[in-house]
């Protein structure tokens, strides 16, 4: 379903549970990004009325989910950690293609967003399937979820937006330089990385 070219080594979710700690704290900003980046989508495209509609539930929603996150820190005696820089998707933002329309920068992001939502819907089922801790498997499994329903609203609105992309070309380079791209990671206790 999300057409991403290589899957997450399952053993990625050992990792991530050797430091909960610091895979909590990632998630919990990446939550937070994922908020800002709904934002962000709005604050550039405020004429197309569904489209701010969907992004503030979006960004409500993943405000949600950092405050879950951030609860399951807590619960837990786990420190807050500082934002750290996620090089996965600075990579990805390099890749995005910059100049053309408004419109043309509305569906690069859009897509840059499914990108996102897709990887991390893929390794939220890693961890719901390999954690050893049942509690945090569900949660991961209900976030999984949530993700899925995010990628395919990133991708429905770029398809519905686009004046002169080929959406479905272009998402098809995007999923290639991502399976390269992701290659080089599931080494880190990390969302991404």
């Amino acid at each position: 379903m999300l057409g991403l070219k290589l899957k997450t080594d399952p053993r990625w979710a050992n990792i991530a549970e050797s430091n909960l700690e610091e895979i909590l704290s990632d998630h919990c900003w990446c939550e937070q990004k994922a908020a800002s980046n709904a934002l962000y989508i709005i604050t550039n495209n405020s004429e197309n009325v569904e489209l701010v509609t969907e992004m503030a539930k979006i960004a409500i929603e993943e405000m949600e989910h950092f405050q879950m996150v951030h609860n399951i820190i807590q619960e837990r005696g786990f420190e807050f950690g500082r934002e750290v820089k996620d090089d996965y998707v600075n990579q990805l933002v390099k890749f995005t293609k910059k100049g053309g329309s408004r419109n043309d920068a509305l569906i690069e992001r859009l897509l840059f967003a499914a990108m996102i939502e897709a990887r991390s819907c893929e390794r939220f089922k890693v961890l719901s399937e390999n954690l050893k801790d049942k509690k945090l498997a569900d949660f991961y499994y209900e976030l999984m979820i949530s993700e899925a329903n995010h990628y395919t609203t990133f991708l429905r609105f770029a398809r519905k937006y686009s004046e002169k992309v080929d959406v479905d070309k272009r998402w098809q380079e995007w999923l290639d330089f991502e399976g390269e791209l992701i290659s080089n990671y599931g080494k880190k206790e990390t969302v991404h990385g």
